[in-house]
């Protein structure tokens, strides 16, 4: 796409996430990122109780109340060929459950459309395999798994301290993404539609990982689908990485996202618990670190404008191989949580830039 074009978008989805995308394709189009929404897709739209039923409330935050959130004054769709067939959208984001991700990413492909599509990919490795050929087979069309971690103020400044090697090598780096039992949907009551926490919520953390350190050589995790605590082990990189991902809390305990990541010259502690969210430590002294108002979500997307624009590489967003292989590396952690016992890690090959 050409610079200064306006990327038309269709939303696929209206929950708590596909409402954040909603909200942050305007806030970019209001900052300059060149995107409009022109359709939303959600069957529940269809059905005026449905529609009461949307949910906009998640772990981080709430859409109620939030303008950029409502759907009203946008194109409803009356199904999804009617939404893929509008030549005016050229993006989708698929913000459907889980088991739906690929079918509903294979028909956009298909359509010429580019594609966001929210995490977890698939359930399961194999499931992705569709998707890959398809993928494959239209190489000028971008298919971005929403890691939106790489992008989340204070995770994206330590993504950059770990690459730029400011702070010296990392000798230690523990993640945590605690919660309990997500309610905003009926679908979270069924591991056998989420993977439970080990694959809907700590794929965050299995991402981030890989972002920072590159693949394990193997994993050892322990716990079960719904608290889950991964070791993982490098061929060449830090001796002591850790991720914990759980929702097995009591309703009311409130969500936590944090890590801890000692470096050779400082340690770098992220909280989303508190306002000084990042704070570094060094030379005797703790100090904070100001982060950005926007949320992850919207930093994922105007990354993505920008690609689409021409203004920054493809190489700076998320592969679909990626999710591929983290779909791959949680196999190997649920592997060993059912053992007892370590897993060695072989990431899949890449079918696809």
């Amino acid at each position: 796409m050409s610079t200064g074009e306006t990327i038309g978008v269709g939303v696929i989805g209206l929950g708590f996430i596909g409402s954040a995308h909603l909200a942050a394709y305007r806030r970019g189009a209001r900052d300059g990122f060149g995107c409009e929404v022109r359709a939303v897709y959600d069957p529940r739209l269809l059905d005026s109780k449905g529609a009461a039923d949307i949910a906009v409330t998640g772990n981080l935050e709430s859409q109620r109340g939030d303008a950029d959130a409502d759907p009203a004054g946008v194109r409803h769709c009356s199904s999804l060929n009617d939404l893929l067939d509008d030549p005016a959208i050229s993006l989708v984001s698929i913000c459907t459950p889980t088991a739906t991700h690929v079918e509903v990413a294979c028909r956009a492909l298909r359509a010429g459309k580019h594609v966001l599509v929210e995490k977890p990919l698939c359930l399961r490795a194999a499931d992705a395999e569709p998707l890959l050929r398809e993928a494959a087979a239209r190489p000028d069309r971008i298919v971005m798994p929403g890691f939106c971690m790489r992008f989340w103020p204070g995770w994206d400044t330590l993504l950059e301290f770990i690459r730029n090697g400011s702070l010296g090598p990392v000798h230690s780096a523990v993640f945590g993404r605690l919660g309990s039992r997500p309610t905003w949907s009926e679908t979270y009551a069924d591991d056998a539609l989420t993977g439970g926490a080990l694959v809907d919520l700590h794929t965050h953390d299995a991402d981030f990982v890989r972002a920072c350190f590159g693949d394990p050589a193997s994993v050892m995790s322990g716990g079960s689908l719904d608290h889950v605590t991964t070791i993982y082990r490098f061929s060449n990189g830090p001796a002591h990485v850790v991720a914990e991902g759980a929702w097995d809390h009591r309703g009311g305990w409130p969500f936590r996202m944090r890590f801890v990541v000692a470096f050779d010259e400082a340690t770098a502690e992220f909280d989303s618990g508190r306002d000084e969210q990042l704070r570094i430590s060094r030379g005797g002294k703790t100090v904070p670190i100001k982060l950005e108002p926007r949320s992850g979500w919207e930093n994922e997307i105007r990354a993505l404008m920008a690609v689409l624009a021409g203004r920054r590489p493809r190489s700076d967003l998320p592969a679909l191989h990626d999710a591929h292989a983290v779909a791959t590396l949680l196999e190997r952690e649920r592997e060993s949580v059912q053992t007892g016992r370590s897993v060695r890690f072989e990431p899949p090959r890449p079918l696809n830039p």
